[in-house]
């Protein structure tokens, strides 16, 4: 007896909304081995030549020994990033310039974009230079002759201590023209104060720490040298 054949049924294709549904569920299935495999993976090899991070600049002068180096805070590499107001704050020796600076305002004179030397006088020279009650009233009191006293230690333009012994001179903020000169590890400027730590880098200027006050204002300090802050 003979059999009609059975026709052979072909897989049905999967259409519209089925296939999406499909491929839906292929990627969740995959997706959490995918994300092992990349948690997984060795790390990256670092590169090797990549070059060296910049060990800052470095001031030069005897009392730079004394001052914060290395990682120390305040050291040179971090006051490079700073402005210069702030980076005053971090220089030990300059307690005294940092304050009058930032009770004067004198920094808002400054022509903008232009950058700043800074000849910045120690708190030793500040108190071989002025008596405790002088300093004190010209703080409190007289705004007007401590802004001319801090402008004749500011330039415009941030200069290098070989940039000022190159020229030989170099004008205040106050008008006045100051002799610059080579005198061995250090710079003489004026005809009285000697560069002790110099170059001191911030954001657009350069700080140069200086052992006497200059501008005319007369000496009223007792020889005892000691003074409040």
């Amino acid at each position: 007896m003979s059999h009609t054949a059975t026709p052979q049924r072909h897989p049905r294709r999967l259409r519209g909304p089925h296939r999406a549904r499909r491929s839906r569920l292929t990627l969740s299935l995959l997706l959490p081995t995918l994300l092992l495999g990349a948690c997984t993976a060795s790390p990256a090899t670092p590169r090797t030549d990549a070059a060296p991070a910049s060990t800052g600049p470095q001031p030069t002068g005897p009392l730079c020994a004394a001052l914060p180096t290395g990682t120390d805070p305040g050291n040179p590499s971090f006051l490079a990033g700073q402005p210069v107001d702030q980076a005053l704050r971090w220089i030990p020796t300059l307690t005294t310039f940092e304050a009058a600076v930032r009770t004067s305002g004198v920094l808002t004179d400054l022509p903008t974009g232009d950058g700043v030397t800074v000849l910045a006088p120690s708190d030793d020279a500040f108190a071989a230079t002025f008596s405790e009650d002088n300093w004190d009233d010209l703080m409190t009191h007289h705004t007007d002759q401590l802004r001319a006293l801090l402008k004749a230690h500011l330039i415009t333009g941030s200069h290098s201590i070989a940039d000022l012994t190159t020229a030989g001179t170099a004008t205040t903020l106050d008008g006045v023209t100051v002799t610059a000169t080579s005198a061995g590890p250090t710079a003489r400027l004026g005809d009285r104060a000697d560069t002790v730590c110099a170059d001191y880098q911030a954001t657009n200027a350069r700080i140069h720490i200086i052992n006497a006050v200059l501008g005319p204002l007369p000496v009223t300090a007792d020889g005892t040298g000691h003074r409040a802050h």
